[in-house]
């Protein structure tokens, strides 16, 4: 029995035609993913909807022709999966409760805190550089600050080895 040529350790899979799933997805794609993603998650925390049903109402309703989907799709399910454990990673660093947070707020910093935790593909700066900019486009005027100094601790924390290399 043969394994599928991209299982085989040293084989490269082969490029698909389908959007956002390039075997290597250009950073534009994966800013978009990130961005579809958060918003999902703000979606989310006001409708209580199954992720899966928010999944499919972006697919739907929006453009997705230039999002990284494996990545979009990571990102919104990881981070509902794992919501409880990334708000306990992120709550020593808050200054007020939980349930303060403005929402888009909690949104980019729950999503960055995933990609910290579970995308050590991605470097601690791109988190923390996206998380801002994601800040300054949807959160309050001050909001990148409160973003970039959640994120920047948190880092410290779970990249500390990747930090030090640097």
């Amino acid at each position: 029995m043969s394994l599928p040529e991209d299982t085989i350790p040293g084989s490269t899979p082969e490029p698909t035609s389908s959007p956002g799933k390039s075997a290597q997805p250009k950073a534009g794609d994966r800013r978009r993913a990130r961005g579809m993603a958060m918003q999902g998650l703000y979606q989310r925390h006001f409708s209580k909807s199954a992720i899966s049903n928010i999944e499919a109402e972006f697919m739907v309703d929006n453009d997705m022709s230039k999002v990284d989907l494996l990545y979009f799709r990571d990102l919104l399910h990881g981070t509902s999966r794992e919501q409880a454990e990334l708000d306990r990673l992120i709550e020593p660093f808050l200054d007020r409760p939980l349930q303060e947070v403005d929402p888009v707020e909690l949104a980019i910093v729950r999503l960055g805190a995933y990609e910290l935790k579970f995308r050590l593909d991605v470097p601690y700066k791109v988190v923390i550089n996206e998380g801002i900019e994601m800040a300054k486009r949807f959160g309050g005027t001050e909001g990148h600050r409160f973003v970039n100094s959640i994120l920047d601790k948190l880092s410290r924390r779970l990249r500390l080895a990747e930090i030090r290399q640097r």
